[in-house]
């Protein structure tokens, strides 16, 4: 790439040389460190720099001397040579400044959000997390899954905004879910405890936020609306190992997919989805919308869990990405395979670059798993017996 520079500092020089004297082409001289701050760092750029300079010292001493006019170019040159040199350097520190914080929110966000084991009792299960690329911003989507007895609980959600703000509500609902979900049976009852966590942690760091006025403490001005504005949207799975059906509790978050063979691709629309957690102000109860509902859930049919990063990225034209009908060729692809598909397609559809963050999860209720799991009952039996 050092050459490109170099070529055109040669280039110029001789073609200005052999050019009519009232031709003057040495102030072109300044394109190559400004080519060269693309490529490379300030070092170089200087190098560059100064090379230009020299250049424009030959010419100027082989046209008959150091007129004015000459002057004023290796002067321009000079200077223009130093600012773009500076400009690389701050560009450097810039750059390690900006990839020292990515690595810390990297780092963050893999605290927050582990990876999942690719089984789960009879589930094959697979997870995708992409993240938006604008600076370094932390996103808030999150997903969990934990066994319980004889059942695997999942969860998936979406945490308002971004940055430290979303990082932090998304941690407090993580760790509440991997507590709270082996304490309650009911999926009600788990959703009950995460609201009120979210609600208090809400509460403690923005509704209760005061500040002192006549040596008497009164709420923030703003803190009631700003408390109303941090959400975060969850569905919950409860996926027995037996029997072909799977509990579902929506907190304003997106229907999954429901994949069987053949293409057939079917929306989960939950019949009364309740509102996102943190909407403090609306209790919960056991008659409220967001009551678990009975949905279908066959050996052979994979699921797939999504936020709203997938579904409302957005084509250069303006077009959301069609999940449903782009995923119905690739039923039959396995977890992975099919995570794999949706992110190279959805990249391709918003041009390379997403606006937001994504999360997926991809579930499979596999008949293959199913004989380990009765050997294991038959085992202590037969062990039992033979006692």
């Amino acid at each position: 790439m050092v050459a490109i520079p170099v070529g055109l500092i040669v280039l110029i020089t001789l073609i200005d040389l052999l050019a009519p004297s009232h031709i003057h082409l040495g102030p072109l001289l300044v394109v190559a460190p400004a080519i060269t701050l693309s490529f490379a760092g300030p070092r170089t750029t200087g190098l560059i720099g100064a090379l230009a300079v020299a250049a424009q010292i030959l010419i100027a001493a082989l046209r008959g001397g150091f007129d004015l006019n000459h002057q004023v170019q290796i002067a321009a040159l000079t200077v223009l040579s130093l600012l773009i040199t500076a400009y690389a350097r701050e560009q450097r520190r810039r750059h390690g400044e900006l990839a020292r914080v990515r690595s810390v929110s990297e780092a963050t966000q893999r605290v927050v959000l582990r990876p999942l084991p690719h089984r789960l009792g009879p589930l094959r299960v697979a997870s995708l997390y992409m993240a938006a690329e604008d600076e370094a911003q932390i996103g808030g989507d999150l997903y969990a899954a934990t066994r319980v007895k004889e059942c695997t609980r999942v969860i998936i959600g979406d945490v308002r905004g971004k940055g430290l703000t979303s990082i932090s509500d998304a941690s407090v609902l993580m760790g509440a879910f991997r507590e709270a979900a082996h304490l309650t049976p009911s999926l009600l009852e788990l959703i009950d405890l995460l609201e009120r966590s979210v609600c208090r942690h809400l509460a403690e760091h923005i509704g209760t936020a005061s500040v002192e006025h006549d040596g008497a403490e009164q709420p923030r001005p703003g803190a009631d609306e700003e408390l109303r504005e941090h959400f975060i949207t969850a569905l919950l799975l409860d996926i027995p190992d037996e029997g072909p059906v799977m509990y579902m509790a929506s907190c304003g978050h997106p229907p999954p997919l429901l994949l069987r063979d053949g293409g057939q691709v079917i929306t989960l629309h939950p019949a009364n989805p309740g509102p996102p957690l943190g909407m403090c102000e609306l209790p919960r109860s056991s008659g409220d919308p967001g009551t678990p509902e009975t949905m279908p859930f066959e050996d052979g049919d994979t699921l797939l869990l999504y936020t709203d990063g997938v579904v409302e990225a957005r084509a250069p034209d303006g077009t959301f990405y069609p999940l449903a009908q782009r995923v119905a060729q690739w039923c039959g692809s396995g977890p992975e395979g099919l995570l794999h598909h949706i992110r190279r397609d959805l990249l391709a559809h918003v041009g390379g670059r997403l606006g937001d963050d994504a999360a997926m999860v991809v579930i499979q209720r596999s008949p293959a798993l199913h004989p380990v799991q009765q050997l294991k009952r038959k085992i202590p039996a037969n062990s039992a017996h033979g006692g």
